[in-house]
């Protein structure tokens, strides 16, 4: 636990905020701007220098827009839903380490304190992460549930049941970073990412982050951490081509800049969770860590900011070049691909770990049964992206007996462009019915005949 002064925690909570929102603000820029290399095109460029303006007018925009509420909604939890979206989003920040001890000067107490960079260190920190994210999916639950539309309550229980599927999953890739690191404090787990890597009982020289270590863990929370903050291609609950707008579709004004902010924070935030958890938090990367001046404390931010930003980078590549997943595709990866896979893992993982404690395995049988776990997790998630055999194989019969022209023509045909065959499709009919209709039928097919003459 730390021990700030007041002062020291109000200073730390209020630049979090500013950080927080400043981030966004960039983040929204930065994501246009990449994704207009991407698909070769300029981006936001018009307003302020290299179009920085552009993501500061959309928030202004915001603000000031209309706050409409459609009639028939629940009025109290139309409200509150954006609340506690927006405020969990914040919350989870305050266990993120940006930076190691330091020292600064207190003007109260006219003395040096150490204090860290960080808002508030738990013995329990992921936990708490893992709560307070957990207690933000209401907030996206009842903004489908409270409003008046079938689209937003569609929305919502896609959102309910994704973001809860994927959180499973992403609790267990915690539990082989607790096994290893024997601590769930965020910035106990940074430190222990200092040591050194031993590969079949040799030491490499340099630092082992978990990743490396723990990859089937850090794949798993790769995955899960994009299904967790509904972005593309897992952007389900926000489908535009099939929800319009998904929990969402209702809100306007400052209500749906809350969800703005909060999407972004929250990638920014499992972003934040796999830095520290798996990528050496604000630790120097290496090489750089052997130059002298770069392991500053001070300069931990920088690297922290640095790494945050190369995940949000993932996140707005795989929205600019995968397409949407199917809603069921998405749910079997989950349920059936990587919770099977998380579980299979930490069995292997803790019985390696507890041969090691009693001295019956040293560190080049450890090493190596990690990376067969390793190669075997890969080789389980290739065959799960796999298409399915079975289901190309139905989807090429009904293509193969699909007839575009059974029944008729689904639009008028152009002007001048005869229709074959309609004249003896009529006359067949006339002369399998035999009945009174046979005159309506062939009086059907002369105007047919005379209107393509």
């Amino acid at each position: 636990m730390m021990n700030d002064p007041w002062w020291l925690v109000i200073v730390k909570v209020v630049l979090l905020f500013v950080v927080l929102l400043a981030w966004t603000i960039f983040n929204v820029w930065y994501e246009r701007r990449l994704v207009g290399k991407m698909q070769q095109r300029l981006g936001p460029i018009m307003n302020g220098p290299l179009g920085l303006g552009q993501a500061l007018a959309d928030g202004m925009k915001l603000l000031i827009k209309e706050d409409f509420m459609p009639r028939m909604v629940d009025r109290v939890l139309f409200t509150l839903a954006p609340i506690i979206a927006g405020t969990a989003a914040f919350t989870a920040w305050a266990m993120i380490p940006f930076g190691p001890e330091v020292k600064i000067w207190d003007p109260f107490a006219g003395a040096e304190i150490t204090t860290r960079i960080q808002v508030t260190d738990m013995p329990v920190g992921t936990l708490m992460i893992l709560a307070v994210t957990s207690v933000g999916i209401y907030g996206f639950v009842l903004a489908g549930w409270s409003s008046n539309s079938p689209y937003s309550l569609l929305g919502g229980l896609r959102s309910s049941a994704q973001m809860i599927s994927y959180e499973i999953a992403m609790g267990l890739s915690f539990v082989a970073v607790f096994l290893y690191t024997s601590s769930m404090s965020t910035a106990q787990i940074v430190e222990q990412q200092s040591r050194e890597f031993f590969v079949f009982g040799f030491d490499i020289g340099w630092e082992a982050w978990n990743w490396l270590v723990l990859l089937p863990s850090f794949c798993v929370y790769v995955i899960a951490m994009v299904g967790e903050t509904n972005r593309a291609p897992f952007d389900l609950p926000e489908a535009e081509s099939e929800l319009v707008s998904g929990y969402i579709t209702e809100y306007s004004g400052f209500r749906y800049a809350i969800y703005f902010l909060a999407e972004y924070i929250n990638m920014a935030t499992v972003s934040a969770i796999a830095t520290t958890l798996f990528m050496g938090g604000y630790l120097v990367p290496w090489p750089l860590n052997l130059i002298p001046g770069l392991d500053n404390p001070w300069l931990g931010p920088v690297w922290f900011v640095i790494k945050v930003q190369l995940f949000i980078s993932m996140f707005v590549w795989l929205r600019g070049t995968l397409p949407r997943m199917r809603y069921d595709q998405f749910m079997k990866l989950g349920w059936k691909g990587l919770i099977p896979i998380s579980l299979a893992w930490i069995a292997i993982f803790a019985a390696v770990r507890k041969l090691q404690e009693n001295g019956l395995a040293n560190e080049g049988v450890r090493n190596a049964i990690f990376i067969a776990a390793a190669v075997m997790v890969v080789a389980l998630l290739i065959l799960l992206l796999l298409p399915d055999k079975k289901s190309a194989a139905v989807a090429a019969e009904k293509q193969a007996d699909f007839d575009a022209f059974a029944g008729g023509y689904p639009v008028p045909p152009p002007l001048g462009t005869a229709l074959p065959e309609l004249a003896g499709v009529l006359a067949g009919s006339v002369v399998d019915s035999g009945s009174e209709q046979a005159p309506a039928a062939q009086t059907v097919a002369e105007e047919a005949s005379d209107g393509n003459s």
